[in-house]
């Protein structure tokens, strides 16, 4: 369980009391992944799932192409996930390819720059066609089902689902680039087909988060929440399906809206 319970004081302005209280509160932890024993990132992210973490970061970063390019996951009890690549992949390639490295990678979102692509992401090939409903209905769940945010209210929620709403896998994390590596992670270690799934989240639909659903082949993208211009930019650049605002019984199409059925 990636929660703590913490004592408070909780007031009451209209009857002005103040009552002692248990809270529970998300947790973060630092994650370190080492590729062929280098150090290539330590994230900051709720302690669970880590191992899906590690292989969808690198999924969604285009450090490693296929799940099978990895020969070996190790996870210790201190928060360091040892990665070990099939010998025939030139890792120092890759790391020149990646926008950094040797990073941390905080759960805040925000900077002082906007999103800038620093590398090409393949077109998305998928003639999946998803019925609105359906979508609706999926992005719908995301908050029942998401234990940790009905407890705490502190993390986001990503999700990956068929075609006909059956869920592949969950995720929750205080960082919205955390849980969408740990959906992607979780459903490759199943060999998933990301061409016939679709990306359901809370979060907001920007270029970083369009970038990781692109790299892996995800052709659709729907959200409680909206999207900003590089989210928009990017799902263009790529044939992508992304939907925001999915609330109530509206969403809001930003592109390629004929995979929707009605």
């Amino acid at each position: 369980m990636s929660m703590s319970e913490v004592e408070i004081v909780r007031i009451d302005v209209s009857t002005r009391k103040a009552s002692p209280m248990t809270d529970c509160v998300a947790q973060e932890k630092p994650l370190h992944i080492l590729l062929n024993r280098t150090h290539y990132v330590t994230i900051f992210c709720s302690p669970s799932n880590l191992k899906e973490l590690a292989t969808g970061h690198l999924l969604s970063e285009g450090i490693v192409k296929t799940i099978e390019e990895i020969q070996k996951i190790d996870l210790d009890d201190e928060g360091v996930c040892r990665v070990r690549l099939k010998s025939d992949i030139d890792l120092n390639k890759r790391l020149r390819l990646a926008k950094h490295f040797s990073r941390i990678i905080l759960s805040a979102c925000g900077s002082k720059s906007p999103y800038q692509p620093t590398r090409r992401f393949p077109m998305v090939e998928s003639d999946l066609m998803v019925n609105a409903e359906v979508v609706l209905d999926s992005v719908k769940r995301l908050n029942f089902i998401a234990e940790t945010f009905r407890k705490t209210g502190g993390v986001h929620v990503a999700a990956i689902f068929e075609k006909n709403g059956t869920l592949i896998a969950l995720a929750e994390d205080v960082g919205r680039h955390n849980a969408v590596d740990k959906v992607i992670g979780a459903s490759a270690l199943e060999k998933v087909d990301f061409a016939k799934c679709f990306l359901a989240l809370s979060g907001r639909l920007t270029g970083d988060i369009v970038s990781k659903a692109a790299c892996v082949g995800l052709p659709i993208i729907a959200s409680l929440a909206a999207a900003i211009d590089s989210g928009i930019a990017i799902a263009k650049r790529v044939n992508l399906t992304l939907v925001g605002f999915v609330r109530g019984m509206h969403m809001n199409v930003y592109t390629l809206p004929e995979r929707m059925i009605l």
